[in-house]
């Protein structure tokens, strides 16, 4: 795809919940939808990050290390807590550019958030964004937090064969876990629900290109 096409697919309305739960494990467990008053999430910003490589563009998804505090050794995107007096576009620019070391790259927001996610298992409250960056930025990741960097093409999201489902046991419970197979990793959980509703704005713009 190319940066109009992101562009176009973001002034579109998002698709939610159930984009999000396409990509879900069945049964997922300790959801909450909507959430209660008495759940106070914490709040949490992710960064879909693209940039241009041959006739697509990529993005980055993280390895976390397990010294991390939350979702130890698993595939992410980069993001995490807010902090004091920033918005969360602000908490996923701030976040992004610590994780995979890029403090002076020039990043564009695109359009508005995708939907906020909750997740039960850390209590957070992840509000993903995507943006823009012209040409691929060095990186410097933070060894503390980030084991292996993945840069897939969202090509390999938007094709329906790198798209999976296999029994799990999760805590100790059977679940149904859908996962994207990327660079030979399991994207899955909340990751792949954030990836699973830009994926559907994404088809959304395709269609309606065709259709034109």
């Amino acid at each position: 795809m190319h940066y109009q096409e992101i562009r176009r697919a973001l002034a579109l309305p998002r698709p939610g919940r159930a984009a999000q739960m396409r990509m879900a494990p069945r049964p997922r467990l300790g959801d909450v939808f909507p959430l209660p008053p008495e759940i106070r999430p914490k709040e949490a910003g992710v960064l879909i990050l693209l940039y241009p490589d041959s006739d697509d563009l990529h993005f980055f998804l993280t390895r976390r290390t397990d010294r991390v505090e939350t979702h130890k050794g698993q595939i992410s995107l980069p993001g995490g807590a807010q902090e004091a007096g920033e918005s969360l576009a602000q908490t996923a620019l701030r976040e992004a550019r610590e994780e995979l070391g890029i403090p002076t790259a020039p990043i564009e927001l695109l359009g508005d958030a995708l939907t906020p996610l909750y997740i039960p298992v850390s209590g957070f409250r992840a509000t993903p964004f995507v943006a823009f960056t012209p040409t691929r930025p060095d990186l410097q990741v933070s060894e503390s937090e980030v084991v292996e960097i993945l840069e897939p093409s969202l090509q390999m999201i938007l094709d329906e064969k790198n798209i999976f489902e296999e029994p799990w046991t999760i805590r100790g419970f059977p679940a149904i876990v859908p996962y994207f197979l990327i660079n030979g990793h399991k994207v899955w959980g909340a990751t792949a629900m954030i990836l699973s509703e830009f994926r559907e704005i994404l088809l959304s713009v395709r269609r309606q290109e065709k259709g034109a």
